[in-house]
């Protein structure tokens, strides 16, 4: 490409043409050559007459000068202008190209402004026939060069990693780099980190190294914590700048089961500040629905964090054996707990019936020797997963409960009476804590000497015991024991849980043990001791964009890894399942600092921002054309053909072949669209026409057009229908009843509408339209709010009365209204699509392959597998927009058509094939 300023031409050589431009004029000049003058004696019987007709006898010097600035406008635009061409220092030269990526977390939040960057770059690559090679740090592997088009056939498949490239990575790729000179593209998510400068080090002693570097706002969220009974977080910037608001989500589930925005927390950061701080309060039950905060407008892992066992409160019920003695609170067998479960634990008061219902996730029972009628409920309740922790007292002491045999609520047998050590009528003097043994939950907790005991239940010798004791005194009498029972657990401490026994409760040791048992809220992240030998599941697993899926066969984690290693392929971020609790493992923690990176002075760094590429060949061709036709005008009146009758259908004519122009036909439907002819409902109702809701995203909208223009060919050729021109409508001002089914692309963007249209909306589903939302992100996200599109349509469709939903079965009708389909892809193939839920009655028909379904046609297709941008053609039919490589690309959009087509025949049909199934048992029926 050759360059002048801020204008570059693909074709230069062209331009020569130019230098004939001085030989045309003389050319136009000369030929035909002027008349020659002769006088004739008979002209003087023709003097004053007047000619009512007067024609030039040669070409005026302005018209000429139209033609040559034609005929300029056409060279020059086959020479392929282009204005903003995207070069710069490490293009220039013929030298192999190595494109550098960090392709980490802080990476996805504009993602696809940094694929549409290096579509451009490998574009150029390829004008150049430059060779081509790509290296991810957060993922290294041996770069090759290569075409520039076969790597830009991979766009799709390269996608951000959840971690980011450390260190060691960074000195893994050092050592991947090719062979002999390059010179290097490096995409960096602009933060600082160790191992940047040998790298960079190794790539300029390769050739010219140029960095891109966004200038949009990288936002780090850090896990939730409990602060004064509420949630505290915490957002991080990565550069200081101007005070702003920036809204953290809390979602989960809502009652339905549903994915849902919970609560909603506007953070502000100052003038200069890089960190911002507030707390959330909710409920109890509100906060155990929440799996996770995220930033909200954000498609960043980094951007969001996980919530486990650590951020839910527990519920304890507490009961007691003797009633509280008036005005002995310190005497209370529940006073110390209450003390020490508040601030942590939401806490039920009340008798076992009383609690039962309402499944806490602890009982503690002070001092209780029977349970009455409510042994079998409690015992089911723990072998459900509760915790029954149960303390001593003189009743349990004085009972006969678990002597001959085990109790199954007790964890050991019991000797009748009890110990008494240290005091008047004792034989000793008090005892102290014995150090914890490495496997009793409370190993590593501090032992303070003024802890000690002075008396106790004691339990019966027993070839289990040792195994089931937790802690004990320094004479080797257990101190507290417990044992598995089903998937819960029964916990003794073997003094009260006053200050009659022991001075334990009045230690922080009481409220320490207590927390080791989980039975106030898990603590928010485990000591590295507390998890050796241990191994934790992954469940669900982040991906660079914040989604969370499936782990599938991912192996397990040891647990000192899990809090301790970096993120990478074997330790991904997501939810961890152990014995006994969750454990998320998020992207950003407390401890993480974002600093900006600064490069060196001689490094180019440039950002996404730039103006983009805009071909001008178009107008330019465009500009000749209408010049053409000004001459034609010109030429027709210097002759005096525009006079008279002869005007109208000169005027006619060429008011047709304007028409013709790229864009006219457009710009004629955009009137209709508009609503802003009369003839509005007419152009609508001619003949059947598909429409699309204008989204005020003007390239939005050209592709919509053009992709309901391809379905329409596509209905024409293959069908019987035979659809008018694509028609968008504007939900504030047009009549929607003259279309049978609306294609809605979703953008974050765009305007809702007002109450007056969603009144519109709602009566267009209830007489049976039909409305196709597109949120056109299933290459980056799942179904549900995880993607600023999503949540979007969560916004727009909130309105609406749209029923229930399901993912569409294999039975349903638009797998076979006139295909047999099994996917519905489009321009991506990410994601299920969703239609309204079938009848919870319906069921299969004896003898026949599908379910007796509705008649109703659903009122609402949810998907995002950008179906317009597969459909859309060209005035010529040709795509628009590429899709995928070769051969499975085409069958992809194959497959796309035969959806729309699908899609089509439902809205106008309804469920007749359904009907045509059981046409055979209807006719049995009837005797036919």
């Amino acid at each position: 490409m050759t360059l002048f300023g801020a204008l570059g031409f693909t074709t230069p050589w062209l331009l020569l043409g130019l230098l004939a431009l001085p030989v045309l004029w003389i050319l136009l000049r000369a030929v035909p050559p002027a008349p020659v003058r002769r006088l004739f004696p008979g002209v003087v019987l023709l003097l004053g007459l007047k000619d009512e007709e007067q024609v030039s006898d040669r070409t005026p010097w302005w018209l000429l000068l139209l033609r040559m600035l034609a005929v300029a406008a056409v060279i020059v635009g086959l020479a392929g202008p282009i204005l903003n061409p995207e070069e710069d220092n490490a293009a220039v030269g013929d030298r192999p190209l190595l494109v550098v990526m960090d392709a980490s977390w802080a990476s996805a939040g504009d993602w696809r402004a940094r694929e549409t960057a290096l579509d451009g770059l490998l574009s150029r690559a390829a004008r150049d026939d430059r060779p081509v090679a790509l290296l991810r740090l957060s993922a290294p592997e041996a770069a090759t060069f290569q075409a520039a088009g076969a790597l830009q056939q991979r766009l799709s498949g390269i996608r951000p990693e959840p971690w980011e490239p450390n260190a060691e990575r960074m000195e893994n790729a050092a050592s991947l780099l090719p062979d002999g000179p390059f010179d290097t593209y490096w995409f960096s998510d602009g933060i600082t980190r160790e191992g940047r400068a040998p790298l960079l080090e190794a790539l300029e002693g390769a050739g010219e190294v140029t960095v891109y570097e966004s200038p949009q706002d990288l936002y780090a969220l850090a896990p939730a914590r409990f602060d004064g009974g509420n949630v505290a977080l915490t957002l991080k910037r990565l550069r200081p700048g101007a005070a702003r608001e920036v809204t953290v989500n809390a979602d989960g589930r809502d009652p339905a089961g549903n994915p849902a925005t919970l609560a909603s927390l506007p953070m502000r950061f100052e003038d200069g500040a890089v960190l911002a701080e507030g707390e959330l309060s909710l409920p109890a039950e509100l906060r155990a629905r929440v799996d996770r905060f995220e930033v909200a407008g954000s498609s960043s892992a980094g951007a969001l964090t996980l919530s486990d066992d650590s951020l839910r409160r527990r519920e304890v019920a507490l009961i007691a054996g003797t009633e509280n003695r008036e005005g002995l609170e310190l005497l209370s067998p529940l006073h110390y707990l209450h003390r020490a479960l508040e601030p942590t634990a939401d806490l039920l008061d009340g008798g076992l019936p009383d609690v039962l219902p309402a499944n806490p996730d602890v009982i503690v029972l002070a001092d209780v020797a029977t349970l009455g009628g409510e042994a079998e409920e409690v015992r089911d309740w723990v072998e459900n997963g509760g915790m029954l922790l149960r303390f001593a007292g003189p009743r349990l002491a004085g009972s006969d409960i678990s002597r001959d045999e085990e109790d199954p609520l007790l964890p050991v047998r019991l000797r009748a009476g009890g110990r008494s050590v240290g005091g008047a009528m004792s034989w000793g003097e008090p005892k102290t804590l014995a150090p914890f043994d490495a496997e009793s939950p409370f190993f590593g907790l501090e032992i303070r000497d003024d802890v000690t005991v002075t008396a106790q239940v004691m339990a019966q010798p027993d070839p289990s015991l040792a195994s089931r004791v937790i802690a004990q005194l320094t004479d080797g009498t257990p101190l507290v024991t417990r044992k598995r029972l089903g998937q819960g657990q029964v916990v003794l401490f073997h003094v009260t849980a006053n200050a009659e026994w022991s001075s334990l409760p009045l230690s922080g040791l009481f409220v320490q043990m207590l927390e080791r048992l989980a039975v106030s809220s898990m603590p928010a992240q485990p000591e590295i001791e507390e998890l050796e030998g241990t191994t934790w599941e992954p469940q669900l697993v982040l991906d660079g964009f914040g989604d969370l899926r499936d782990a599938g066969t991912l192996p397990g984690v040891a647990g000192e890894a899990l809090v301790s290693e970096p993120l990478g392929p074997d330790l991904r971020p997501g939810l961890y399942a152990g014995e006994d609790r969750s454990l998320a493992r998020n992207v950003v923690t407390a401890d993480t600092e974002l600093r900006p990176m600064v490069w060196p002075d001689r490094i180019t760094v440039e950002g996404l921002a730039a103006p983009d590429e805009e071909p001008l060949a178009g107008w330019l061709i465009a500009l000749a054309l209408l010049m053409l036709f000004a001459d034609i005008l010109a030429s027709l009146a210097l002759t005096g053909r525009l006079r008279g009758a002869q005007t109208g259908p000169v005027a006619g004519a060429l008011l047709a072949a304007a028409l013709m122009l790229p864009g006219a036909a457009d710009a004629q439907q955009d009137r209709s669209a508009t609503g802003e002819t009369e003839n509005f409902a007419i152009d609508a109702t001619a003949e059947m026409t598909l429409a699309h809701v204008l989204t005020g995203n003007a390239e939005i909208d050209e592709i919509a057009q053009a992709g309901l223009r391809g379905l329409s060919d596509t209905l024409y050729f293959r069908t019987s229908v035979e659809p008018g021109a694509p028609i968008g409508v504007d939900l504030e001002r047009d009549e929607l009843a003259f279309f049978p089914m609306l294609y809605w692309p979703v953008t974050p963007d765009q305007p809702t509408p007002s109450q007056e249209a969603y009144a519109k909306l709602n009566e267009y589903i209830r007489s049976g339209g039909m409305i196709l939302f597109d949120t056109r992100d299933a290459d980056i996200a799942g179904y549900g709010a995880s993607s600023p599109n999503g949540r979007k349509l969560q916004e727009l469709a909130a309105p609406l009365d749209v029923p229930p939903l399901e993912p569409v079965p294999q039975d349903h009708v638009l797998t076979r209204t006139f295909y047999l389909l099994q996917d519905f892809p489009g321009r991506y193939a990410g994601r299920d699509i969703w239609v309204e839920a079938a009848p919870a009655d319906a069921e299969l028909v004896e003898g026949m392959p599908f379910r007796n379904l509705n008649d109703n046609v659903t009122p609402v297709v949810i998907g995002g597998n950008d179906w317009a941008s597969a459909w859309a053609t060209a005035e010529n039919g040709q795509p628009l927009l590429p899709m995928g490589r070769g051969f499975s690309g085409e069958r992809q959009r194959e497959i796309a058509f035969r959806f729309g087509v699908n899609l089509v025949m439902h809205v106008l049909t309804g469920n007749y094939k359904s009907d045509q199934v059981h046409v055979p048992a209807l006719l049995d029926r009837l005797g036919q």
